[in-house]
């Protein structure tokens, strides 16, 4: 796990030692993300940059930039291949030599072998890269199938840059850091901002699954980085796991595959040169990931929890006695709600872009908690999308056909208690009652506003593109997530978390091979007797007694609103206050004004919709203040 950066002096018009200055400036700003060590590589106009966070083959071999054995392809990587003993093996045997043990080198000479195209198919990991051809003078950018590792792309000035994380582009003189208008509208939607927009102009997100190569002559003939877009390939279509043919399997065979292919993936992800761990909730997910890591390791493992000291929000205890019974190494740290919120002041330089999924604070929390004896952390991520575990799945599939029979009553009693208790289920379930087909549905169940012109003054939200599945609202609904929901917010807020603390976080639920046989698996393999999950629940049941994980969903979250009626009221009122919306121009005052104060009074509920408000303006704050100097001081130069 690290960090890149790179960019390419397309006018040619640099020598080479600012060329590596530049670059080392941007690596700088990833410290954070490789704190073992730095490299830079210039040639031919190219630099490429990284920070090393040392995982696997702590020695000099293991460093980037890395060069292949014929010197044709350098590569800075960030992140992990998992089955790159059995891919060093196979290159072995067909010739291939190498110096180190890590998987960087084996990368590289899969690419000798094989190319660049054609290897990608054959990696199972999370991954950002950067390669370039020195033979074709061709640099490709690709990022794995999920899109678990960042990798933003675009121009500053007349560079094309990519880097890791945003922050990264501030160090070059022609980065504009002007704000994407649509962005801003996308995330005021979603309270994330999805690929392959980000939140500044001329700077995007390759998508998950994706390939971007350019030549010299790419870069020349446009500045324009949207239309690179349409150039990007994938290497593995997300869209297709839900056309895999359903399995006719019994329940004992799916529960052997499933459980041989989730061993695999764990004791892949378990290969590493430093202290390795796992979270621990105590929910199905993570307990069944440290079951299987327990069975297949030579002492206990040490698993992390935290919990609240609010009674509603804690469940430590759950995560406890899954801990006892599996008998791992287990640490446990309850979190004040001042030592919680104490991370909110940092949320603007740890996500770079506005981001407001209110669970990033318990997530950096239990990162910075394992980080302290671990330097990689095993999680549950993935169980819900791949296997049908997110409440609203169930709110779907028992509500959507219902909606056009809807009675009119029953909707305008529905409209009289949300505005009496401002009770957030009670606004979702009206905003669906409109629904035309899935893809409607999804999109309204996760807008927290669906027309953002309300609180917005200038521009409008696109739709998004989503799959469609026809009237299967269930496997739709898993599909998009997983294409939209799962990178940009789930693996967004893990890896800017743990990467904050310079942690590496691998999620075995998450391997394609495990997802691909997840989605042959026909629907009431996933819910039955009104619960998700039901295989993974059979599954667990095989290591961990039913009784100590059986019981309602509930999120990784916050008391939110009851915060922000208290001890960060003063907080949000100064980043809200209507002089600071007035001068801004962005948000309409009446609008917010309105909605602070009836959730402040405790007539409403709308901490969601405004955690995203304030994490927008957080965001302002910390990074347009500093582009407005940066110009200035420009200018003045």
């Amino acid at each position: 796990m690290c960090g890149i950066a790179g960019f390419v002096d397309v006018k040619r018009t640099r020598e080479a030692d600012r060329l590596r200055a530049q670059v080392k400036a941007m690596t700088d700003c990833l410290h954070h993300r490789g704190p073992d060590g730095e490299g830079g590589w210039v040639q031919d106009h190219v630099a490429l940059g990284h920070r090393r966070l040392a995982i696997v083959d702590l020695s000099e071999s293991g460093r980037q930039p890395m060069t292949s054995s014929s010197g044709r392809y350098v590569i800075v990587f960030n992140g992990e291949i998992y089955n790159f003993q059995d891919l060093r093996a196979d290159l072995a045997a067909r010739g291939s030599r190498f110096t180190g043990t890590s998987d960087t080198e084996v990368m590289l000479e899969a690419f000798e072998k094989w190319g660049v195209q054609t290897s990608l198919p054959r990696f199972a990991g999370m991954f950002a890269c950067a390669v370039y051809d020195t033979k074709e003078r061709l640099l490709h950018l690709f990022r794995d199938r999920l899109g678990k590792k960042p990798l933003y792309f675009g121009y500053a000035g007349d560079d094309f840059v990519f880097a890791s994380e945003l922050k990264a582009f501030f160090p070059l003189p022609g980065f504009a850091a002007e704000e994407e208008t649509t962005a801003r509208h996308l995330f005021i939607r979603h309270n994330f901002i999805p690929a392959p927009w980000s939140i500044y102009k001329g700077i995007f997100k390759l998508p998950q699954a994706h390939c971007l190569s350019l030549s010299f002559d790419d870069l020349a003939a446009t500045r324009k980085a949207s239309d690179y877009l349409e150039r990007a390939r994938p290497y593995w279509d997300v869209n297709a796991l839900a056309q895999q043919p359903v399995t006719r399997c019994g329940e004992d065979e799916v529960l052997a595959e499933l459980e041989k292919r989730l061993q695999l993936a764990t004791r892949q992800r378990m290969i590493a040169d430093v202290p390795l761990g796992a979270f621990l909730s105590g929910g199905i997910d993570s307990s069944l990931i440290v079951a299987l890591m327990q069975k297949q390791a030579s002492q206990p493992v040490k698993t992390y929890s935290i919990g609240f000291s609010e009674a509603s929000h804690n469940e430590s205890e759950y995560a406890r006695a899954v801990a006892s019974h599996l008998g791992t190494d287990h640490t446990e740290f309850i979190v004040t709600p001042e030592e919680a919120r104490s991370v909110i002041p940092q949320l603007p330089d740890i996500y770079d872009e506005p981001f407001a999924d209110a669970s990033q604070i318990p997530t950096w929390h239990v990162c910075r908690l394992a980080r302290q004896q671990v330097t990689v952390a095993l999680s549950g991520d993935g169980g819900d999308e791949g296997f049908g575990g997110y409440n609203r799945y169930l709110l779907a599939r028992y509500v959507f056909p219902a909606l056009g029979v809807l009675p009119l009553p029953l909707r305008q009693s529905l409209g009289r208690w949300q505005n009496r208790t401002g009770h957030q289920n009670a606004r979702r379930l009206l905003e669906v009652c409109g629904a035309a087909d899935p893809s409607d549905f999804y999109r309204r169940i996760f807008s927290y506003w669906q027309d953002t012109a309300e609180v917005l003054q200038q521009g409008h939200a696109p739709d998004v593109p989503l799959p469609d599945f026809g009237r299967n609202i269930t496997r739709h609904m898993m599909m998009a997530d997983t294409a939209f929901y799962l990178p940009d917010d789930i693996l967004a807020k893990v890896d800017r978390a743990s990467m904050a603390v310079s942690l590496e976080t691998r999620a075995p639920l998450l391997d394609h091979r495990v997802l691909e046989y997840a989605w042959t698996l026909p629907d009431n393999f996933r819910i039955r007797q009104g619960k998700g999950k039901w295989i993974l629940r059979k599954l667990l049941a095989r290591h961990v007694p039913e009784v100590l994980f059986e019981r309602p969903k509930r999120g990784f979250g916050v008391p939110l609103g009851a915060w922000l009626r208290g001890p960060l009221a003063p907080w949000m009122q100064d980043l809200l206050s209507p002089e600071t919306l007035q001068r801004q121009g962005v948000f309409r005052p009446e609008v917010v004004t309105s909605m602070v104060t009836q959730h402040i009074e405790g007539t409403h509920d709308w901490s969601y919709r405004l955690w995203g408000l304030l994490m927008y303006q957080s965001w302002h704050r910390r990074w347009m203040v500093k582009a407005e100097i940066s110009h200035k001081a420009s200018r003045a130069g």
